[in-house]
């Protein structure tokens, strides 16, 4: 055990000495935003898809696509070209190009899915992209856009606009090319689906029926039916030579897929059941029961033989296609995103809410290795006071998503320890001062004090009656504050956690609490007409002050390391400045474009850092209020904002599922 580590050691040593790192840490570097110096983090699974031929995985993230060797699971590159959240991926037919589209403004981009390069940049409506698909034979690319009604094609190998099919009265749903190529039909929120001629947009046929959104469409593998879907749970089929209806399928779930011989159509019900349909004459062949919720989603290994069914009751079901038996439950009790079979057939990979992707061998059905490093929205970020280890919150009502503590080695970049015992998301985390204990504040009303070094749970704290939404460590360690959306200010031993006293006069959320560096002042901000920060004395429990002047909730709340002045970030746009002595407004920060959701000062005094909505770090000078930078780089909101203690760099958590660490200048 000595040589082997004394081994691994060296090989450490030596990738450092040759410019190089372990392979764990060079993802943290992957595509990083100008100004930043790690990622900590992949982002929210989105999907998972194989490339063509088997030898790439493209995982779907929050902030880009992930390209992983599909034998090694490594990581390959970032593709994180998109100012937003991801929508939408696909691999072309040969394999060799990944075309991605994002959310609110992002153009389509196209990619070399071997090196991981740019290829090109299509740009068409300005509202974020729903979905990308690419015709068979690769030379064409469909876009269709946020809130328009339109589908756009791209010629690929130049990367000119070729046609823009217009026809649809409300925005485009789905898009499906035949799979000759010749024929791409197009679903709505107008009910409607529409056949074009994919080579020059002419419109064919109008397949009118479906009374809600059209959710799906989809090709039998010889082209001759079209199965659409809406979202009240009909499929309807349709003759793609005539445009006749053929068959009605009712209180079936939106998703449909053909059998390989193309004679039978499997969906999903609403009532757990999955039904086999004939395509000649309509009626139903058999109906598959056991699950016990809805299925969502459906997909058939490329022999045809197997069947995978996926449902709302966490459970992912195996059936055979031939004799149309069931064979086994893969797995149960998750949140399932996305599925997909590799090219070969020997792997399904599977994604879920929990940042997992798992690999099966189809062969004997067990799991043969995961990624992970995943995960949803972050909401609180703290360092540890010796700077070495940082603390992220993730967030989510739903405790089944995640509702973890993750803690990070700043250095590295590697995760050492997953803190996992609340029932629902983190809304705030933060060290005491010795940085020997950890306190998370929950959704689930409690606050959980935490051993930082060996990982375990020390206390519960239970009296808030609702969400408590920011916890903090008095500067002498002895006292915890936690703020709550039942409008207290709890004060608890942060040795015991005992109860010590309860602060009020909040008439509504309290979302953010900042304890004086003397610890003998407790501000706390949040809702009720305009937007308040209150002051109390700590010693009797009594409101010193009240700060009025944003319009609309505080967020935020940070001390000056003197003291004597407060930060306090608003729904209104705006970083304001108090003067704790008298009260009185200083600076009122302007520059944000939306709620600025988190504030914090350098250890110095002399910076202010801001984030929130527009996803953009602003930099304030204390001294004469005008901004020094932004910092650029994440896909969402950014929620917490907070300074090394040594002040060179800044932590960002965001809703994009990622930490930024950024590097400030002296």
């Amino acid at each position: 055990m000595k040589i082997m580590a004394t081994l691994l050691v060296s090989l450490v040593l030596f990738l450092s000495a040759c410019g190089k790192q372990p392979a764990r840490y060079q993802y943290t570097q992957m595509s990083l935003p100008e100004g930043a110096v790690a990622r900590f983090g992949k982002g929210s699974v989105i999907g998972v898809q194989y490339s063509p031929d088997g030898t790439r995985l493209a995982i779907l993230s929050s902030i880009g696509v992930w390209l992983h060797d599909a034998m090694t699971y490594g990581e390959i590159a970032l593709l994180a070209g998109h100012t937003r959240v991801l929508t939408d991926a696909a691999f072309s037919p040969d394999g060799t190009t990944l075309a991605s589209g994002s959310w609110w403004g992002g153009p389509v981009q196209l990619w070399d899915t071997k090196t991981g390069e740019h290829k090109a940049t299509l740009t068409g409506d300005t509202e974020g992209v729903t979905g990308v698909v690419f015709s068979p034979d690769g030379k064409t690319l469909a876009c269709w856009w946020g809130w328009d009604e339109t589908v756009w094609l791209w010629n690929t190998e130049t990367g000119e606009h070729k046609e823009t099919l217009a026809g649809h009265t409300d925005v485009v749903t789905s898009v499906a090319f035949s799979p000759d190529g010749v024929t791409l039909a197009s679903g709505s929120n107008d009910g409607v689906v529409w056949l074009w001629n994919a080579e020059t947009g002419e419109h064919k046929e109008t397949l009118t029926g479906h009374t809600n959104v059209i959710d799906s469409v989809a090709f039998s593998p010889d082209g001759s039916v079209l199965a659409s879907g809406d979202n009240s749970g009909t499929v309807r089929l349709w003759d793609t030579e005539t445009g006749e209806q053929k068959a009605t399928l009712t209180e079936q779930w939106h998703r449909v897929v053909f059998s390989p011989d193309g004679t039978t159509l499997v969906t999903g019900s609403f009532d757990g059941t999955v039904r086999l349909w004939d395509i000649k004459t309509g009626e139903q062949k058999r109906s598959l029961s056991g699950h016990t919720d809805y299925v969502y989603d459906l997909l058939l290994s490329p022999d045809g033989e197997t069947l995978v069914s996926v449902s709302g009751d966490k459970t992912v079901r195996l059936w055979n296609t031939e004799t149309w038996e069931f064979k086994r439950t893969l797995a149960e009790d998750r949140d399932w995103t996305s599925m997909v079979f590799s090219p070969d057939g020997t792997t399904l990979a599977s994604a879920s809410w929990d940042g997992t992707v798992q690999f099966w061998d189809t062969e004997v059905w067990e799991s043969k290795g995961a990624i992970t490093g995943y995960t949803i929205g972050i909401l609180s970020v703290a360092f540890s006071p010796d700077g070495r280890t940082l603390a992220s919150g993730n967030g989510s009502r739903d405790g089944n998503v995640d509702s973890t503590v993750r803690l990070w080695e700043v250095e590295t970049g590697e995760q050492h320890g997953t803190l996992t015992k609340h029932a629902l998301g983190i809304s705030s985390v933060a060290f005491s001062p010795d940085g020997r204990t950890l306190a998370s504040g929950s959704f689930d009303d409690t606050i959980r004090l935490w051993d930082a070094v060996m990982g375990e749970q020390k206390h519960t704290l239970t009296g808030h009656t609702r969400d408590v939404m920011s916890v903090a460590f008095s500067p002498d360690g002895k006292t915890l504050a936690s703020g709550s959306q039942d409008k207290t200010v709890r004060l608890w031993d942060a040795v015991t956690g005992e109860h010590k006293h309860t602060l009020t006069g909040h008439t509504r959320d309290v979302i953010s609490i900042a304890f004086s560096p003397d610890g003998k002042t407790l501000a706390g901000a949040g809702w009720g007409g305009r937007g308040m920060v209150r002051l109390w004395d700590i010693e009797t429990g009594e409101q010193k002050q009240v700060l009025t002047g944003h319009e609309g909730g505080v967020f935020s709340v940070s001390f000056s390391p003197d003291g004597r002045t407060v930060a306090s970030a608003n729904s209104d746009k705006t970083v304001q400045l108090w003067d704790i002595e008298t009260g009185e407004q200083k600076q009122v920060l302007t520059g944000h474009e939306g709620d600025i959701f988190s504030v914090s000062f350098s250890p110095d005094g002399t910076t202010v850092a801001s984030g929130g909505l527009e996803s953009t770090i602003r930099l304030w000078d204390v001294k004469t209020g005008e901004q020094k930078g932004v910092l650029t780089g994440h896909a969402d909101r950014i929620r917490s904002v907070v300074f090394s203690p040594d002040g060179r760099t800044l932590a960002s958590g965001s809703y994009d599922g990622t930490v930024l660490l950024w590097k400030i200048a002296d």
